[in-house]
């Protein structure tokens, strides 16, 4: 199955997400052994971009769970927890003797 996102051919998972997102996913991650004043860069060049295009996140979100959906779609099969029950108050104090 070939990957294509806006007519480019994504040969690897990273590619696509960096197609589908239109940024490297070192800007976000970091890379190891990345100096301080390499980091406070990247930091500073997301935070313009995320500036630039406040919808990202949501985009980002989008395609994670696309990528969840198509890949480990059993991770969207949830069920609900069950709640605890109300803790009953004991009657103390001047309300209990009335």
């Amino acid at each position: 199955m070939r990957n294509i996102v806006a007519g480019h051919v994504a040969v690897t998972a990273t590619e696509f997400v960096e197609l589908a997102l239109g940024t490297p996913l070192e800007l976000w991650l970091g890379v190891e052994g990345e100096s301080e004043l390499e980091r406070a860069a990247r930091l500073d060049a997301a935070r313009d971009i995320l500036t630039a295009y406040p919808e990202l996140p949501d985009k980002v979100s989008k395609v994670a769970a696309e990528a969840i959906e198509a890949y480990a779609p059993e991770l969207f099969n949830v069920i609900a927890l069950p709640q605890p029950s109300p803790r009953r108050r004991s009657r103390t104090g001047k309300r209990a003797a009335a």
